[in-house]
């Protein structure tokens, strides 16, 4: 029984990067061998068991034949004689095909550490073409990895392509690309992952409705970026450099802008109405993929307000105090926190303009702080309740909003 450390940790140790989890593969052992060394069984569709010390996962060595469509079409091995080379071979990308042994020597025979020097992310072997969940894991790797240069190999990309022209990409479960989408949100270049699904076309399949918005023209005036596509790009980098691995920010952010996809040709490139038109593609891609409702809430706010917060220093005093209400801010302040980083995305994310002023931000909150200070027991009177006692309060916090802002002018 020999045990290597593989994947994850020895990839990003040789790029320098931060330790995460570490994965174990264990060679010429069963399952009741590691079972009776005390570990527990956790693998459903292959033998994984947890280290019953520190709880890391290892795995007998296996290999895999493919055997029906889709990434859970296979008929998987684990015999003892499976080989370290053997488990290795059946892993996606070269870079995650490197064991490492307990002295620190690696085992590298697919020159995983090569391309991680030369940045380059390439696919093991032929048997790649049998799993459609790579070619989203590749975008994934590449939303993580491009600020450090990594590019496709391109026979990986001609394989990825191969695989969209089988349409096995819709035989992919929503939650397993819900899964690889957040996790490159999350990313610090989430722009890489919309890049690399376009350019095998997977991007038309797994979100048709991001894919639509490439092409569509803006005002070059406010969009400098013009296309549609980019923009949404560049507000997700935004996204990703304002709010760090926030995947909630960062889905408001991808999807804020639907809507213009439907602008009709004859009034581009102007898109009036676009934020309301947002919400019919909005509700069908979080059906399709779904999506959990904190990143649903926010992205349909976001959506639908967007053009509000950005006109905020213009909005009487009682539109400012409806939105807020509309956004459910007195009961959820950390939607409007939220909401104001999305907001700002959008603001920056386009060409040239990425270190632009947005005061918005500050101040949405900053009213919202003023308005959260009035209380209904502040204007509670004898014998005042239900809607009128509502209307006090809103009454009394919209006085308060514009006490706050008139303050603030005479200030300046």
């Amino acid at each position: 029984m020999e045990t290597y450390l593989v994947g994850g940790a020895v990839r990003d140790r040789l790029l320098g990067l931060p330790a995460g989890d570490r994965d174990f593969v264990v060679v010429g052992a069963t399952q009741e061998q590691m079972l009776a060394r005390g570990f527990k069984g956790v693998g459903r569709d292959f033998p994984v068991f947890l280290h019953p010390q520190t709880g890391e996962e290892y795995a007998l060595a296996r290999t895999e034949r493919k055997s029906g469509r889709g990434y859970r079409g296979f008929v998987v091995d684990a015999d003892p004689g499976v080989t370290l080379e053997e488990d290795l071979q059946r892993r996606d990308f070269t870079i995650n095909a490197i064991a490492q042994r307990d002295d620190g020597t690696l085992v590298d025979p697919w020159h995983g550490a090569r391309d991680l020097e030369h940045r380059v992310l390439r696919h093991v072997g032929p048997a790649f073409v049998e799993d459609p969940l790579r070619v989203l894991r590749a975008a994934r790797f590449m939303a993580r990895f491009a600020a450090l240069g990594f590019t496709v190999a391109p026979e990986t990309m001609t394989l990825m392509r191969q695989i969209v022209a089988s349409g096995e990409m819709a035989d992919l479960v929503p939650e397993r690309v819900w899964q690889e989408l957040v996790r490159a949100l999350a990313s610090k270049t989430p722009s890489a992952f919309l890049r690399t699904l376009r350019e095998c076309g997977a991007l038309a399949v797994v979100l048709p409705e991001i894919d639509a918005l490439y092409g569509v023209p803006q005002r070059a005036e406010y969009h400098p970026e013009v296309d549609t596509g980019v923009h949404i790009e560049l507000v997700c980098d935004m996204a990703a450099r304002l709010a760090p691995g926030d995947a909630v920010v960062g889905f408001a952010a991808l999807v804020h802008d639907l809507g213009k996809a439907l602008t009709p040709e004859d009034v581009l490139p102007k898109h009036l109405g676009h934020e309301h038109a947002g919400l019919a593609p909005l509700r069908a891609l979080c059906d399709r993929l779904k999506v959990p409702f904190q990143h649903r809430d926010l992205a349909k706010i976001a959506c639908r307000e967007h053009l509000n917060v950005h006109r905020l220093l213009e909005l009487r005093d009682r539109t400012v105090h409806e939105l807020l209400q509309r956004c459910d801010g007195f009961r959820q302040p950390a939607r409007i926190a939220q909401l104001g980083l999305v907001c700002e995305a959008d603001k920056r994310g386009r060409a040239g303009l990425q270190d632009v002023a947005y005061p918005q931000r500050e101040e949405l909150m900053r009213l919202l702080d003023v308005a959260q200070s009035v209380r209904a027991a502040d204007v509670a009177r004898e014998g005042l309740e239900g809607p009128a006692l509502g209307e006090a309060l809103a009454k009394a916090r919209i006085r308060a909003i514009g006490a706050a802002r008139q303050r603030r002018e005479d200030a300046s």
